[in-house]
C-alpha cells in the first residue's frame, strides 16, 4: 500500500484564530490508514474536537506549525471544500440547521461536489446525465437504498436539513451524507453525543456497514459505549492539547473501568476532577 493514501500528521500545533498564542493542540502526531479505525478519546476540553476541524480547515483554527498530509498531498493548502472533494469527511457534533434547503437538494448537489474532483473534466458534468452524471431515476434509487440502511423514512428527504431535527435525526443525516459522498477518509466528531443506545446502535451499524480496505476512519468520542459497536485497531488518549498514550481496545476498556485520573497520572500529568471523571456517563438520549 502506498503512503500517499495514509492520513499523515505530524507535530500538529493549533490555536484558535482569535488568540494564536494559545496553542489547543500542542504538537499532534497520528497515522491513519487505509481501512482502520482510530478511536481518540479524552476528558472534556483537550482538543478532541480542535483537531477535527483543523482537519477540514474550519477558518476558527490556525495552524502554528506541523504538516498533515493526505493521498501525498499537503492538506494545508487546501480549502475547506476541496478537502471533502479530496475525499475527506467531517460528521459534526453539532449540525447546522440550514432552513429552507431541502435534504434532496443538499445532498444531490454535495454528490455533485464531491464527483466533479477538484479539478473539472468539459467532458464530465456530475448534474447531467448525458455527460456521464447521474438520472434523477437512479439518485432516488441509491438515496432510498440508504435510507433503508438508516432506519430513515423516505419523508426526511422532503424536510429542511437539520431544521428541527431530534438529535437521532441529525445524527443519521451525517451518516446518509457519509454514505453518498463514498469518503476515502471520516471523521467523527463524537457522534454518539446525544443519542439514545436504539439510535446509537443504527448509526453505528450504519458506519460499520461502509468500513471497507479503501476507507480510514478516525472517531473521536468521550465515551466507551461507542466503541463497543464500531470496534476500532487502535485507541489513543488525548489530554491538553497532546495524545498522551495511544494502544489497542483494552485501553478504551481500561478508561471505562479506571477513568482517565490513572493513565494521566502514568504519563506525567495531575488530573483536575473534570479530567480525572471516568467516560462511562452518557449524554441525555435523543431520539
Amino acid at each position: 500500500m502506498s503512503e500517499n493514501a495514509y492520513l499523515v500528521i505530524k507535530d500538529l500545533v493549533v490555536a484558535p484564530s482569535s488568540d494564536p498564542s494559545k496553542h489547543i493542540l500542542q504538537g499532534i502526531s497520528l497515522t491513519v490508514k487505509p481501512g482502520e479505525v482510530h478511536a481518540i478519546m479524552g476528558p472534556n476540553g483537550s482538543g478532541k474536537t480542535t483537531l477535527s476541524y483543523a482537519l477540514m480547515g474550519h477558518p476558527s483554527y490556525q495552524i502554528v506549525s506541523g504538516s498533515v498530509t493526505w493521498k501525498g498531498e499537503n492538506l494545508l493548502d487546501y480549502s475547506a471544500d476541496q478537502r471533502a472533494r479530496l475525499g475527506l469527511f467531517l460528521a459534526f457534533q453539532y449540525p447546522t440547521s440550514i432552513p429552507g434547503l431541502s435534504v434532496a437538494s443538499f445532498l444531490r448537489t454535495a454528490m455533485n461536489a464531491r464527483r466533479s474532483g477538484l479539478v473539472r473534466d468539459p467532458e464530465f458534468d456530475p448534474s447531467d446525465p448525458v455527460k456521464g452524471g447521474m438520472t434523477m431515476g437512479e439518485f432516488r434509487k441509491l438515496v432510498i437504498e440508504k435510507l433503508t440502511q438508516l432506519k430513515v423514512d423516505e419523508a426526511f428527504m422532503t424536510r429542511y436539513v437539520n431544521d428541527g431535527f431530534s438529535g437521532g435525526e441529525k445524527k443519521r443525516l451525517e451518516m446518509l451524507q457519509m454514505a453518498l459522498l463514498k469518503p476515502e477518509m471520516a471523521i467523527l466528531d463524537e457522534t454518539d453525543s446525544g443519542l439514545d443506545i436504539d439510535a446509537l446502535r443504527i448509526v453505528a451499524e450504519g458506519v460499520n456497514t461502509m468500513l471497507s480496505p479503501e476507507l480510514g476512519v478516525l472517531v473521536i468520542t468521550h465515551y466507551q459505549r461507542l466503541l463497543d459497536y464500531l470496534k476500532p485497531q487502535f485507541v489513543h488518549v488525548l489530554a491538553r492539547g497532546r495524545i498522551v498514550v495511544s494502544g489497542g481496545p483494552d485501553l478504551a476498556h481500561r478508561l471505562e473501568r479506571e477513568g482517565y485520573a490513572p493513565i494521566l497520572a502514568e504519563n506525567g500529568i495531575n488530573p483536575t476532577a473534570d479530567e480525572a471523571a471516568t467516560p462511562t456517563a452518557a449524554p441525555a438520549p435523543s431520539a
